[in-house]
């Protein structure tokens, strides 16, 4: 699905030339009305322009982000296991089934999506599907995509919505106040305008953080200090971002253990606050999850969810110590959008998340001919 980008100013460039003159002897004719000088026709064509760089951009993005994945989980537990299994096991039967079974439990994703994916592929089994080990992997990797292409939903930027609010949120740790920076980048690549709000005013460090990231990209960040009140820093970010028509407003919360009440009241708080301004605010809650935190995922997401309705993932950490299983448990549990993954430290490393790339890498079809 694509993303209506606002045209920003560097959209128009190119039509800045000198008027067509008249042809001689004929009379000159009167130019259309346009806004900013600029006639219907000069700004569909930017427009198309516009969304044609986009377009090929984000081709370009996907296929760096293919061989980014294959880079980084290459290596992962869940690649592993599987890897040699069917070179090491070619024989189509039960001892096989038990194999697959357990790298994948091994690779946390968890013991309700693996058992309905082993399940599937022993009816199929017993109904002679496969001819042989081979036609039982390739099995196997559409079912893991059949788990993942539901929950692919790019995030997009409403433009019904400005400014459009994002609040992040997560426990301590998984990278929610790096990963805010690295949106405000990606958002500025798309030629929005952004400010962002220091929420998680229990930590000095995050909100020195923040003001970082927003040096680095030229944003402007709404703090109040430590220990400020962060409903009342994220009630002043969407005023000031109002006031100055900005594009999109990410607030940083904070993030201790997700059995604290106390945490969760205070998110339900920020939601009820930034609801007086927009009663739609926020448009998107985007939990940022570890991917190192295996099962433990599931249950902090389960607390936020019941909060705060998240309504985005971001799962982090995925070039670290991750078994890369924990994605298909969340796919499969909450169904929830995951927008992006992260991949590693720069910026360019959070990609979105795309399925048929996620396990290619994990599992590349090579595999299947062992």
């Amino acid at each position: 699905m694509a993303t209506i980008v606002r045209e920003s100013s560097a959209m128009f460039d190119f039509l800045k030339k000198k008027p067509p003159q008249p042809e001689p002897g004929k009379p000159a004719r009167p130019a259309a009305p346009a806004s900013g000088g600029f006639s219907p026709e000069d700004l569909a064509r930017a427009f198309t322009v516009h969304q044609e760089e986009k377009a090929a951009r984000l081709e370009a993005e996907r296929a760096e982000g293919r061989e980014a994945m294959k880079g980084v989980l290459g290596g992962s537990l869940f690649a592993r296991s599987l890897g040699g299994l069917f070179s090491r096991h070619p024989k189509l039967d039960e001892d096989l089934l038990d194999e697959v079974e357990t790298a994948l439990i091994s690779a946390d994703m968890g013991v309700p999506a693996t058992t309905e994916v082993v399940e599937r592929l022993r009816k199929r089994m017993k109904d002679r599907d496969f001819a042989d080990a081979a036609a039982l992997f390739r099995a196997l990797r559409n079912d893991l995509l059949a788990i993942l292409r539901p929950v692919a939903k790019p995030l997009e930027i409403r433009e019904d919505a400005r400014p459009f609010v994002i609040l992040t949120v997560g426990v301590n740790g998984v990278g929610k106040t790096t990963t805010i920076g690295k949106l405000a980048r990606r958002f500025q690549l798309d030629g929005h305008t952004l400010m962002l709000a220091a929420g998680d005013t229990f930590r000095a460090a995050a909100v020195e953080q923040l003001r970082i990231w927003g040096e680095r990209n030229n944003v402007h960040v709404v703090a109040q200090g430590q220990d400020a009140d962060p409903a009342s820093v994220a009630y002043d970010g969407l005023q000031q971002a109002k006031a100055r028509g900005v594009d999109v407003l990410i607030a940083d919360t904070a993030g201790r253990l997700h059995t604290q009440q106390g945490l969760m009241a205070e998110l339900g708080k920020i939601r009820r606050v930034l609801a007086k301004l927009d009663e739609r605010a926020p448009h998107e809650v985007l939990m940022v999850i570890d991917g190192t935190t295996g099962q433990n995922a599931l249950n902090q997401l389960r607390q936020f969810h019941a909060a705060v309705k998240v309504t985005g993932l971001v799962v982090t950490k995925l070039d670290g110590t991750a078994k890369g299983g924990v994605v298909f448990a969340l796919a499969r549990e909450f169904g929830l959008p995951i927008r992006f993954i992260g991949l590693g430290e720069k910026p360019e490393d959070l990609r979105v998340f795309d399925p048929e790339g996620f396990v290619d890498a994990l599992l590349p079809e090579s595999l299947g001919a062992g």
